[in-house]
C-alpha cells in the first residue's frame, strides 16, 4: 500500500510553507468570507494536486519562489471549481461534509468562488508569473468546456468511448497536466520538459477520473459522496459505456430507458450498477485505468533518477489504488 506521508517526504518541509502562505493569501476583510474560508480549510482534503507541482519542480531542479505560486495558483483554482462544481450539481454534500451552497446558499458560494479565482489572478499578477498564469488560464477554458461537454451529452442516447475521454481530459486532467506542467515551468525553461509533464499529468488526470468514476458504481460511497451519484445525474461514465457495449441489444434498450427516466430510487440505482458489473464494465474500466498509469510511468523513465522521480511513481500509484 502506498503511504501518502512517505512520498511526500522529499517536499515535506515546503508543503508545510505553503499551507502556511496558502492561509495567508486567503485573508480578507470581510468577517464572512474568513469564516467560509476557514471552513474550507478546516476540511482540505488530501492535496494531491499541489504535491504534484512541488514534485514535478522537484524532479526537474531546486524549488523556488514561482512554485510556491504555482501550488498556490493550482490549489485556488481546485477550489474554487469544487465550491462552483457543487452549485451546478446542486450537491449539498462534500466529502461528508455540507457544502457551501448548503449553508451559506448559492448566492453566497458562487461568489467565494469567485473570490478563491480572483485571487490566483492577483497572485499571478503581483509576482509577474505570467507563463503560469496562461497554463492556469488555459486550464480553467478547459474545465469550463468540459462541464458544458458532459451536460451537452447527457441528452444523447449513448456517448462514445472518444467523448468521454476527451470530456474528461478537459474536466479533471487538464488541471493534473497544469498541476505538473507549472511546476516544470518553475524551475527550467526547457519547452521540452514542459511539454512531457502536461503529458505525465495528463494520463495521471485521466485515470484519477475513471478511478473516481468506478467509485461510483461500488456498494459503499467510498469517496464521500453518495453511491449512484452520476446514474442521478445522468453522467455516462466509462463502466456504463462499456457495459452497455458489451451487453444484448434488449437489455441495452432497458438499461437506456431506466437510466434516461426521472426515477433516481435505490432500485433503480441498483439495478444499473448491477447491469454495470454483470456486463464486464467495472473490469473492461479497470484495463483502462492500467492503460493510462502504464502512459504516465513511462513518461517518467524519460527523466533522470531522484527522490522526487520515485516518489511521483509513489504517487500516481495512489492515486489508482486509492480507497477514497
Amino acid at each position: 500500500m502506498y503511504n501518502l506521508d512517505q512520498i511526500r517526504k522529499p517536499v515535506e518541509n515546503e508543503i508545510k510553507e505553503f499551507e502556511r502562505q496558502f492561509r495567508n493569501n486567503l485573508s480578507s476583510n470581510v468577517p464572512l468570507l474568513n469564516i467560509i474560508t476557514n471552513y474550507i480549510l478546516r476540511r482540505k482534503g488530501k492535496q494531491i494536486r499541489p504535491l504534484f507541482v512541488f514534485l514535478s519542480a522537484k524532479l526537474l531542479g531546486e524549488i523556488n519562489k514561482s512554485t510556491y505560486v504555482a501550488a498556490s495558483l493550482i490549489e485556488l483554482l481546485h477550489t474554487a471549481s469544487l465550491v462552483h462544481d457543487d452549485v451546478v450539481d446542486e450537491s449539498y454534500e462534500r466529502r461528508n461534509h455540507f457544502s457551501i451552497n448548503a449553508i451559506w446558499k448559492t448566492k453566497i458560494a458562487v461568489l467565494v468562488g469567485d473570490y478563491f479565482l480572483s485571487q490566483g489572478l492577483l497572485l499571478s499578477v503581483a509576482n509577474k508569473e505570467f507563463e503560469l498564469l496562461q497554463t492556469v488560464s488555459e486550464a480553467v477554458r478547459d474545465l469550463s468546456e468540459g462541464e458544458l461537454l458532459q451536460i451537452q451529452s447527457s441528452s444523447n442516447t449513448i456517448i462514445e468511448i472518444d467523448n468521454y475521454i476527451e470530456i474528461i481530459k478537459k474536466k479533471t486532467a487538464s488541471l493534473f497536466a497544469s498541476c505538473t506542467m507549472c511546476g516544470a515551468q518553475s524551475v527550467t525553461d526547457n519547452s521540452n520538459n514542459h511539454q512531457k509533464m502536461k503529458e505525465f499529468g495528463m494520463n495521471v488526470g485521466i485515470a484519477f477520473q475513471i478511478k473516481d468514476d468506478i467509485f461510483d458504481f461500488q456498494k459503499k460511497g467510498l469517496i464521500g459522496k453518495p453511491i449512484g451519484n452520476d446514474i442521478k445525474e445522468k453522467k455516462f461514465t466509462l463502466p456504463l459505456i462499456l457495459a452497455l457495449k458489451n451487453a444484448q441489444l434488449s437489455d441495452k434498450k432497458k438499461i437506456i430507458k431506466l437510466f434516461s427516466n426521472n426515477d433516481n430510487s435505490l432500485n433503480k440505482i441498483n439495478n444499473i450498477i448491477k447491469f454495470v458489473i454483470l456486463n464486464n464494465g467495472l473490469a473492461e474500466t479497470e484495463d483502462y485505468l492500467k492503460k493510462y498509469k502504464m502512459k504516465a510511468l513511462e513518461i517518467l523513465k524519460y527523466f533522470p533518477d531522484n527522490e522526487a522521480k520515485e516518489s511521483l511513481i509513489s504517487l500516481v500509484n495512489f492515486v489508482i489504488s486509492r480507497n477514497t
